[in-house]
């Protein structure tokens, strides 16, 4: 299956449920992962945050509420509306294997359950962009579901495409393109491993 094909797919899959994410997922509390990405920044508040996969707008929320500029990137058309509308902030129309970013622009970047949907072989490229976006010594927060490096169609539909990747990948993946690592950690926390389905990491622009 080619990449367009992928993301269409896994898309329109989100499209279709958009409402029902939203009501799924407004009230998960990931202050743990918000602030892990912002005690790591180094330079005086506020921050400019980009939210990549900010789905329909909670994080933006929580992030503007704390006093920082936090736009939103999205591929899915109506989690762009419900964004903006449920944050009021700026929120681009991308895709992420069709990225189109300023340079040097943000002091941290918050990817919350949304990188594992690129393609393994696009990830190198996607994070080398990230990597570019962010101020120098800029940070950068990930969760993804973890697992053994499966990749393929996930989801109860199987309709999202993605890769739960086990901590060595991930870690080469990002030191590759030019990260530092500062912190990983597993959650929900205070779980024993088995249940704790989520790998979140925190990396320094180096």
């Amino acid at each position: 299956m080619s990449l367009k094909q992928i993301t269409e797919t896994t898309l329109a899959s989100y499209a279709g449920r958009a409402e029902a994410f939203w009501q799924g997922t407004r009230d998960h509390d990931v202050s743990q992962n918000i602030n892990a990405l912002l005690s790591h920044i180094e330079v005086p508040a506020p921050f400019t945050i980009l939210d990549f996969g900010c789905g329909p707008g909670r994080d933006l929320k929580a992030f503007t509420d704390l006093g920082h500029k936090a736009i939103g990137l999205e591929g899915v058309a109506q989690f762009v509306e419900m964004a903006r509308a449920h944050s009021g902030c700026e929120v681009w129309h991308q895709e992420f294997c069709a990225l189109d970013l300023p340079p040097e622009f943000f002091n941290g970047i918050f990817a919350n359950a949304s990188l594992f949907h690129v393609p393994r072989q696009e990830l190198p490229r996607v994070l080398g962009e990230l990597h570019a976006a962010l101020k120098p010594r800029g940070v950068l927060f990930s969760s993804n579901p973890r697992g053994d490096n499966e990749e393929g169609w996930r989801g109860q539909a199987g309709d999202r495409y993605g890769v739960a990747h086990d901590w060595p990948a991930w870690q080469q993946f990002m030191t590759g393109a030019g990260f530092v690592e500062l912190t990983h950690y597993y959650r929900p926390e205070g779980l024993p491993r088995e249940q704790q389905p989520w790998l979140a990491s925190v990396w320094r622009k180096g």
